[in-house]
């Protein structure tokens, strides 16, 4: 560790202009995807000049299929910070600092609580929970408003057909990750047969998130505080966020509020269609719903087998492996009920 702090140290003091001196260097828990660290450190002089709290956040030793590496997500996170999205600041990129081929940046720390438990439960985020849906609707507004277009920048070496054909991106990588199971799995078989005989119209093409669920933001009693983890953005369909953060996992045990486990459907999509001007078909909605329960299950089935290959030993990792078989539950069981109208 003595190593990593002064790495840090050297990084900072070039990238800040001044002397930087790091007090603390302590593991953040909670991500199952990335390396995350806690960093403390002062700057002598300059404009950053203080006491700062920061967050390392760097590759893994092996990621998820279709996570973005930790260079690209810096440019997603500075195209969003451009847009007013509320997410931490990412300050400065490096390369090797946390281990050998890794990219890694250093970015503000945020306060907040982003445990799915506690922000669905807890009495003093009882109030924040009633201004979430419009909140997080105005959030997705400005992560939407981010187009190929406007920063091209972006994702320059990942498969263009996503900003042309985003159902068919879609349906191409959910395919990859299938065959990348060891094993068949005939709920997600049956699944992915019918999302490819229900393709939607694909309308538009913006910045999507990726992850945005409950759990991937920061909520104080006043309110969202924060956005994070932007390692699954992509231009795609608006619609695939929309539809993310409904899927069953990211509710918490809260199946009443299909949305994040805190509200209903029709309130957060009228919430956004004020916010954007947007009109949204459900029907779409339905098939992105469908999609992402069977993207998570298969998701969740790769984090088993990170552990299972001995490349992490976490054993969060085999823990969410076990929770794939609800989310083929509720991609057959939305299959059944139809749209929600």
């Amino acid at each position: 560790m003595s190593d990593l702090r002064t790495r840090l140290e050297d990084l900072i003091t070039r990238s800040a202009g001044s002397q930087a001196t790091v007090s603390a260097v302590d593991a953040l828990y909670g991500g199952a995807c990335q390396d995350n660290l806690r960093i403390d450190v002062r700057i002598e002089d300059g404009p950053f000049q203080g006491e700062h709290r920061l967050v390392l956040r760097s590759d893994a030793p092996r990621s998820l299929p279709g996570s973005l590496n930790r260079a690209d997500e810096f440019q997603v996170i500075r195209a969003a910070t451009g847009a007013g999205v509320k997410t931490p600041e990412a300050l400065w990129l490096a390369r090797d600092l946390l281990r050998e081929g890794s990219s890694a940046y250093l970015m503000r720390f945020a306060q907040g609580v982003a445990i799915g438990q506690k922000v669905l439960k807890s009495k003093e985020l009882a109030a924040a929970r009633l201004s979430l849906p419009r909140s997080l609707a105005e959030e997705l507004a400005k992560i939407h408003s981010i187009t190929a277009i406007r920063h091209p920048e972006l994702f320059p070496a990942r498969d263009r057909r996503e900003r042309v054909d985003p159902v068919g991106a879609t349906l191409a990588e959910l395919r990859a990750t299938l065959d990348r199971l060891p094993r068949p799995r005939p709920a997600l078989e049956y699944a992915f047969a019918w999302l490819t005989a229900n393709v939607p119209e694909a309308r538009e093409v913006t910045l999507v998130h990726g992850d945005f669920r409950t759990g991937n933001f920061l909520v104080t009693p006043a309110g969202l505080e924060a956005v994070l983890d932007w390692e699954f953005s992509h231009f795609g369909s608006p619609l695939e966020d929309l539809a993310w953060i409904a899927v069953r996992d990211w509710r918490f045990s809260e199946l009443r509020h299909p949305i994040g486990g805190f509200t209903d459907r029709a309130t957060f999509y009228g919430e956004y269609e004020r916010a954007t001007g947007r009109s949204l078909s459900r029907s779409a909605l339905h098939f992105w719903e469908i999609a992402g329960n069977l993207r998570w299950a298969a998701g969740a089935l790769h984090q088993g087998e990170r552990y299972l290959s001995g490349a992490q030993a976490d054993l969060e990792l085999i823990a969410i492996a076990r929770r794939a078989v609800e989310m083929e539950w509720e991609a057959l069981r939305l299959i059944r009920v139809g749209p929600e109208t």
